[in-house]
């Protein structure tokens, strides 16, 4: 016979162990997406000021835009995990 607690708690285990994987989805990938997006974006805008210095703030707003996008993750796993 099946101990209806044990199963319950093997459940409710398993489901915070899910939210945590998820969680760390949530922020990983989020993160390898942004470096990539940084890795194209950081050489042009390193390229255009290093031919007009003018476009050091512009280059540089370009360069963080890309880095919400792991705030958002890190918001969804707090969501989830909280």
């Amino acid at each position: 016979m099946v101990d209806v607690a044990t199963t319950l708690e093997m459940v409710q285990a398993s489901q915070a162990g899910m939210s945590a994987v998820g969680a760390g989805l949530a922020v990983g990938l989020t993160g390898v997406g942004t470096g990539l997006a940084e890795m194209g974006i950081g050489a042009a805008a390193v390229g255009a000021t290093a031919e007009n210095r003018d476009m050091f703030g512009l280059a540089l707003l370009f360069t963080v835009i890309p880095e919400t996008i792991v705030i958002f993750g890190l918001v969804v796993a707090l969501l989830l995990l909280f």
